[in-house]
């Protein structure tokens, strides 16, 4: 299998964060009754009149411009002909040659190496309703409800070579969207999501070989195991003398299996042409630079900022900043004095572990609280492992850490004259871990910190216990 090759190109659709549809008012919120967010427009009733959502360009233009493309000044839409049973007109309105985006690009970090991938077009286009099957009466039924919802489809060059560089892409693109405010990506709602196509070729060949695409892939995760499970059933293949097809796949994740749809279409099988009820879309080098001008802070910058001002590791600063909400929390907790090493350390290991534990996207507890927590430790009234207890209390019911640390018991006795009894017992117990400390094997330490920790019920200040131990061996 090393003597093969992958190639790899994405094709990422993000449904956009407008509150009406690419072409009408009609709501373009997530779960609705169904067949309820609809009208003769989006639909598709013969003699209509779409009116193009100038929101949906100003949003193309700024995921465009954050992905360093180049702004076309003057296009146009196009009717993608094609068979789909659930737009109802039979075509979909899209970009052919004129996308509102182009020669863009990302850089991304696998494998330990930052790579440039290329970004062919970004174009915007309408979504199709939802076919529901019902497998207990063999029918199914439409939800036409996301049919018109914006959205934009951003198509990579064929510049990725292993699926670890994809699914890099992939969370960057998810990223900057976020950042942005172009879409919310909320993947477990359709809203983003990917086809992959995917080819293999020998070591050293320049050809490409024949690519298979995988539709409409809605997880990260699911991605890497359809492009590994892709590329191995190339190989294998190639490998006993047969040939790749170029098809339309389809990924079952839980089967961990593709299988084939239809064979793969080219432009030209779509009959592409301009659309004659939407009028040319002109973008002016003012508007560009308006919204150029509106660009937050975007991940890679932000990154740079947080190891420079924070002191934070390139990795630490990586975790952080690949979610605005995240770095948002983080850098609110830092503003109400948290120390950043701390904040970023509590955020990456106990709350992404208690988020996950729950199924919550969102930090329950203001970063105040955090900040709170945070102070407790290092004014040495409580120990890092009761903060943990705390955060988990602050999942469950937000209120003030010290008040939680007092109803738990989980305020840390630091008061000498509580802690020299039980230390002087231990001393006294233990020779052989005294002598051994005297000889300078600092293990031992650990030996007595442990055992006063045991003895006060976990209650005992470690840095007290420290102090003490040693002032009371040179007694």
């Amino acid at each position: 299998m090393s003597a093969f090759e992958t190639v790899i190109g994405l094709e990422i659709h993000a449904e956009l964060a407008t509150r009406s549809k690419i072409y009408c008012s009609c709501s373009t919120a997530f779960g609705a009754e169904v067949n309820t967010h609809t009208c003769p427009i989006c639909t598709g009733m013969p003699g209509v009149l779409p009116v193009l959502n100038k929101k949906v360009v100003e949003y193309a233009v700024m995921a465009g411009l954050a992905m360093n493309c180049e702004i076309t000044e003057y296009g146009k839409q196009d009717r993608k002909n094609y068979f789909y049973p659930d737009l109802p007109k039979a075509y979909q309105t899209s970009q052919y040659d004129l996308p509102i985006c182009k020669n863009g690009y990302l850089e991304i970090e696998a494998d330990g190496k930052v790579k440039r991938i290329g970004i062919t077009r970004i174009h915007i286009e309408e979504d199709a309703g939802k076919l529901i099957h019902d497998p207990y009466r063999g029918q199914s039924l439409i939800d036409y409800n996301r049919c018109g919802v914006p959205l934009i489809e951003i198509v990579t060059e064929p510049d990725m070579r292993s699926p670890a560089e994809a699914k890099a892409f992939l969370e960057k693109v998810k990223s900057i969207l976020e950042y942005t405010g172009v879409s919310d990506c909320k993947m477990q709602e359709g809203s983003l999501r990917c086809d992959v196509n995917l080819s293999v070729r020998p070591m050293g060949q320049k050809e490409f070989g024949t690519r298979t695409e995988m539709k409409n892939i809605n997880s990260f995760s699911a991605a890497v195991r359809a492009m590994e499970n892709e590329r191995e059933r190339q190989i294998d293949l190639i490998e006993s003398g047969g040939e790749v097809v170029q098809a339309t796949r389809k990924w079952d994740d839980v089967k961990g299996e593709s299988s084939q749809m239809r064979s793969k279409e080219e432009a030209h099988d779509y009959r592409y042409f301009p659309e004659p009820d939407l009028v040319p879309i002109v973008v002016d080098k003012e508007w560009v630079e308006r919204i150029r001008r509106a660009l937050p802070e975007l991940p890679d910058a932000r990154k740079a900022r947080y190891m420079s001002v924070f002191g934070l590791s390139a990795y630490d600063a990586g975790i952080l900043t690949a979610s605005r909400k995240t770095a948002d929390y983080f850098e609110q907790a830092v503003q109400e004095g948290a120390s950043p090493k701390a904040a970023a350390n509590r955020i990456m290991v106990d709350i992404s572990a208690l988020l996950t534990e729950k199924g919550l996207e969102e930090i329950p507890f203001a970063p105040v609280y955090l900040a709170k927590t945070l102070a407790l430790v290092e004014a040495g009234t409580v120990s890092s492992t009761a903060a943990k207890k705390i955060i988990e209390a602050l999942f469950e019911e937000v209120k003030e850490p010290a008040e939680i640390a007092k109803e738990k018991g989980l305020l840390q006795v630091s008061d000498e004259s509580a802690l020299v009894p039980i230390i002087q017992r231990i001393i006294d117990e233990n020779p052989k871990a005294v002598a051994e400390l005297q000889a300078g094997k600092e293990k031992a330490m650990g030996f007595f910190v442990g055992q006063a920790m045991r003895a006060s019920k976990g209650s005992a200040n470690p840095a007290v216990i420290h102090k003490l131990v040693r002032e009371m061996l040179k007694k």
